[in-house]
């Protein structure tokens, strides 16, 4: 029988891992608008697609959203982002951002850590350690390169891929006051 790992358990001794609807209620506006931006201006048919998605769960036709004004269509997809409905739309909308857009940034954490991935930054198998020192160090240089907002998303992100994620990470998102949520 597979271990069932409670992620919002209170007592933890990490900080809890949110699912990214929840990610997106608690990252910056500015963030949510950077990604949902990146989005329609780079990648359009995952822009369509998401919109049409996010309307038919919220029982609406696409066309409806679609034929309003854009800064209404981006801030209706930004809103309907943060919905627990919307959680597995959610999770594509923040790997296509990350994979694509950030992809310098994910790839320069996997390599300082030592994990192999396929050049594009996905990884078949994950640690079962880290080491704290290493990950000290990739998260400083990660903040000089790029917004402490971004990183913080990333690393929530991937602490949420191991159930029960990392002793050592889970550590530095709860005391690092940068990379909280």
């Amino acid at each position: 029988m597979a271990e069932v790992v409670d992620l919002f358990r209170k007592g933890s001794t990490f900080p809890p891992m949110f699912p990214s609807h929840l990610l997106f209620q608690r990252i910056s506006d500015d963030l949510v608008s950077a990604i949902v931006h990146y989005l329609r201006n780079e990648e359009r048919e995952v822009y369509k697609s998401t919109l049409a998605t996010l309307a038919t769960e919220r029982r609406l036709r696409p066309v409806f959203i679609q034929k309003r004004p854009l800064e209404a269509q981006l801030s209706w997809m930004k809103e309907s982002l943060k919905l627990k409905s919307a959680e597995s739309i959610a999770d594509q909308v923040l790997q296509v951002w990350l994979l694509k857009s950030k992809k310098d940034m994910v790839i320069g954490f996997l390599e300082a850590l030592g994990i192999e991935h396929d050049g594009d930054g996905s990884v078949e198998e994950l640690p079962e350690e880290m080491d704290g020192e290493k990950l000290n160090v990739v998260v400083e240089k990660m903040i000089e390169l790029n917004s402490a907002d971004e990183v913080k998303l990333y690393l929530h992100m991937f602490q949420g891929q191991r159930p029960g994620g990392w002793e050592q990470l889970g550590k530095l998102l709860e005391e690092d006051e940068r990379l909280k949520l």
